[in-house]
């Protein structure tokens, strides 16, 4: 958000003798697309005054300006404009009057009269579109199979496998035992590791108001005991060869699980049988023993790279073994001659040669052997005890290579491929039980434009069996009545663009703030197109089973990143392409986000994958309005983010509207101009939002939006686009809602407030917001409207939104999946009632403290003292 009533752009003049730069035209409302006189004297150029944008003139050599033209369309100042500030523009050959663009034509001014005209032209314009990408979806299973296997380890004999899965380890006999729990604890369970024996695990655990742990367990017994002696956040526990000592690391906590026990970080060793931890070193992560237990490996950073490095038990004697760019993990075989690492997805072997000097661990490193084992990516890659095999999973599929052929060292010998076993485990969905009566409501179903006045919602388990008037339905004597007489009941909204505050360093809480958000203002099912994978994905089927409470959550997974980076994912080929779909797929992911891939052949070539597998391609926008118009030609499932350029007209109109591309605009970070968001936390006391607060941090919350700046009502651009998006939804082409996880859940509402700000009716923007969004996941048959079959997904509000589109926020109680929750404390009222779970922020000795009322279910987040 730029302030073009400033200096954003200047225009410079390079001295062609010198090679010295400065600027020439470097003033308020900034100076852009500079184009000089035939004759040398002139030069025009684009500048903001005040809402307009303006064409002017500035004589060279005396510096006089003046206005030529004050109705061009809106400059792109404000956002990056990677294909220009504003469409170029020529003068004549006389040097007396410039032809330009503005709002739709081509014009000519004079520059000293100041006359202009029109000049008129008309294209016929025919092009070739590819059909875009929707597949159907299913969006409850009586089963919830698990395809996010997580931090796999094997036993030393290779007979059990031990992993994470929706929240708890599970163990396996192999080759073809059946999953099953390695303890009954409640706390979540993480990062389990072997002993060299075999006869003990070792793992961490999290509780959110005990909060974390590492514990060893005897397999044999069951016996647990607890091996750190401090609550904290602690990752990846690893034995030493003896079995004697364990060494981990302990974390500083987030803003998802809270920060009290997070002081004191760092790698640490301790007793395998518990007591004083001693600190080895305040940096590093992934820590493992070398073979005869005098140095501790553990990833860092150097030079700005990632480094493998090794420290003595006592934290001296610092060494660098490998840098790399791209590597993400590196791990080293038990007898230490081999080195696995992770680089853009994919899994390479290469000899671990010390010389004294950092090797580069890369997949393009011509001095020592390095071998890639895998095709379409893999995880959580560890070595067997006797350091012959390579093991890593993609899915919930467990593969294993023989290490030394994987190299083909002998010329006439063939190397060894990858052998893979399914690990199948699948748990029961949540399913409530009972009957649930909702009675005397105004209805929206969203089935066409049906409004029922004075209607029931009969629900049974997790779906809808009746629905109509209140004398049409008939509730049996076992279902628990719910007067919401004066009511509006609506279906879940549904946020296709939800970036959630997924966990980022591998602890899930019980509770999850974000989540809690969604759901108590309303939004039912989200979205994520860009989130860490192995979180989102191991979340959504902790979501299913009803381990975890919030919307259903969908996701791409990690993006298709165009630009550099360790996460950047190379298209050269349509293989390429198939490759890393398959490897998001594997994991849950039926979309893929195609961000900022350069050129056009590798977008397309992501989306012939993704047709061949049946996935959906919602790929960034960018703010690149020509590459959104070939975005659309070639087929996406849909364009995120607003197109930056307004207003728009009928080419750009009816190009989109004789597609099935949807638009998911995200005015609450409109391209082009001021954000959307920006106008509500001008325009109303958000720091003030009752159940924004009860279940958002209020550091979030007042950061935002107690200083606060105000604009004029014409700066904020959004209502502009907005107005263009009504323009593009009445063509037909369907509209989403995208909140975008400004701020969890009443981003959502504002949302849908701003299409109404563009001329939507309110009928219209909640068709946005629940029917259409489940179109776009391809899940309308389930969710989306309130129909007899479709699972029982809705909102329950105490005004009407179809009167005033802000009461849509004034929410009683949601449902999803059949259970009923109160809104502002979102226990759950029906069919049973149960208490949530405390969030971090609740804890009295957490940031702030808890004033309970003395009436109050639950707790509230205040500060004493404070408004």
């Amino acid at each position: 958000n730029r302030d073009p009533n400033k200096t954003i752009y200047a225009i410079r003049q390079l001295d062609l003798k010198t090679g010295e730069f400065k600027n020439f035209i470097d003033e308020q409302g900034g100076s852009a697309r500079p184009q000089v006189s035939p004759n040398g004297t002139l030069i025009a150029f684009i500048k903001r005054v005040r809402l307009k944008s303006v064409l002017f003139v500035q004589n060279i050599k005396t510096g006089e300006e003046w206005p030529v033209y004050d109705e061009l369309s809106h400059d792109q100042q404000e956002t990056w404009a990677i294909f220009g500030v504003y469409p170029n523009f020529a003068w004549m050959p006389d040097s007396k009057s410039v032809v330009f663009y503005a709002k739709g034509k081509i014009r000519k001014a004079d520059v000293n009269t100041l006359l202009n005209e029109e000049i008129p032209f008309q294209v016929t314009s025919n092009q070739t579109v590819q059909a875009s990408l929707h597949f159907d979806q299913k969006v409850f299973s009586k089963e919830v199979q698990a395809k996010m296997l997580r931090q796999l380890t094997t036993s030393p004999n290779g007979k059990m496998i031990v992993f994470n899965a929706m929240g708890y380890l599970y163990k396996q006999d192999m080759p073809d035992g059946k999953p099953q729990r390695l303890t009954t604890g409640l706390d979540w369970e993480f990062e389990p590791s072997f002993s060299n024996d075999g006869n003990f695990v070792v793992f961490t655990t999290w509780n959110d108001e005990l909060r974390g742990s590492v514990k060893k367990m005897e397999l044999k017994t069951g016996t647990i005991t607890a091996i750190s002696d401090e609550r904290g956040f602690y990752y990846s526990p690893q034995f030493s060869n003896k079995g004697d000592k364990v060494v981990f690391r302990k974390g500083s906590g987030n803003d998802v699980l809270g920060y009290n026990f997070g002081r004191g970080i760092g790698i640490y060793m301790a007793s395998a049988n518990g007591g004083p931890k001693t600190l080895i070193s305040e940096n590093g992560i992934r820590p493992q023993f070398n073979k005869d237990d005098s140095r501790i490996f553990f990833q860092s950073y150097q030079d700005g790279k990632k480094a493998l490095k090794s420290i003595d038990l006592s934290g001296a004697n610092e060494r660098t073994l490998f840098t790399s760019k791209y590597a993400n993990q590196f791990v080293i075989s038990p007898d230490n001659n081999w080195l696995a690492f992770n680089e853009l997805f994919n899994v390479y072997i290469t000899p671990m040669v010390v010389t004294g000097t950092a090797q580069d661990a890369s997949a393009d490193n011509k001095a020592i052997p390095v071998a890639k084992v895998t095709t379409d990516g893999g995880t959580y890659i560890h070595w067997s005890a006797d350091s012959k095999n390579l093991h890593w999973t993609l899915g919930s599929r467990y593969f294993t290579i023989d290490a030394k052929n994987a190299f083909n060292f002998d010329a006439g010998g063939q190397k060894s491929e990858a052998v893979s076993t399914e690990i199948s485990l699948a748990v029961p969905a949540d399913v409530p039980e009972g009957k649930i009566a909702l009675k005397g409501a105004r209805i929206i179903t969203m089935k066409g434009d049906e409004v029922i006045e004075n209607g029931t919602i009969l629900v049974d388990a997790n779906k809808i069996v009746a629905i109509g008037k209140v004398d049409a339905v008939t509730i049996p004597e076992d279902a628990k009545v719910i007067d919401v007489s004066g009511k509006t009941i609506m279906p879940g909204i549904i946020d296709v663009h939800a970036h959630l505050r997924t966990s980022p360093d591998g602890i899930t809480p019980q509770t999850d703030w974000s989540y809690l958000a969604n759901l108590a203002f309303g939004v039912t099912t989200s979205h994520d197109p860009s989130s860490n994978t192995e979180m989102v994905f191991s979340q959504s089927e902790m979501l299913k089973a009803g381990r975890l409470l919030g919307p259903r959550v969908y996701s791409t997974g990690s993006i298709l990143y165009g630009a550099d980076g360790d996460f950047k994912v190379v298209i050269n080929s349509l293989e390429d392409a198939l490759a890393n779909l398959k490897r998001l797929k594997a994991v849950g992911a039926f979309s893929v986000k195609s961000y900022n891939q350069p050129r056009r052949d590798q977008r397309q070539q992501i989306l012939e994958a993704a047709r061949q597998l049946k996935m959906e391609v919602v790929p960034e926008g960018g703010s690149t309005f020509f590459t959104n118009m070939n975005m659309i030609a070639d087929g996406h499932t849909g364009i995120e983010h607003a197109i930056p350029i307004t207003p728009i007209y009928k080419d750009v109109v009816s190009f989109w509207n004789n597609t099935k591309v949807a638009y998911t605009p995200t005015l609450i970070v409109a391209y082009g101009g001021q954000w959307g968001e920006n106008y509500w936390y001008d325009r109303t006391n958000v720091w003030e939002n009752e159940r924004l607060l009860s279940f958002t941090p209020r550091s979030i919350v007042d950061a935002r939006s107690r200083r606060r700046t105000t604009s004029e009502y014409g700066d904020y651009h959004h209502i502009d686009v907005s107005k263009a998006v009504k323009k593009i939804a009445d063509g037909g082409t369907k509209i989403n809602l995208g909140a975008h996880g400004q701020l969890q859940g009443l981003g959502a509402h504002w949302e849908l407030w701003m299409l109404v700000q563009g001329g939507m009716s309110p009928l219209e923007a909640i068709r946005v917001a629940t029917i259409n969004g489940a179109s776009y996941l391809g899940m309308d048959k389930e969710i989306g409207s309130l129909e007899t079959g479709k699972l029982a997904d809705l909102v329950i509000m105490d005004a009407n939104p179809l009167a005033d589109i802000r009461n849509s926020e004034k929410i009683k109680y949601v449902m999803i999946n059949g259970r009923l929750y109160d809104s502002l404390t979102m226990n759950e009222v029906a069919p049973i009632e149960k208490l949530r779970g405390k969030l971090w922020f609740e804890n009295a000795r957490g940031s702030g403290f808890v004033i309970p009322g003395t009436n109050a279910e639950t707790w509230t987040y205040t500060v004493p003292e404070c408004d």
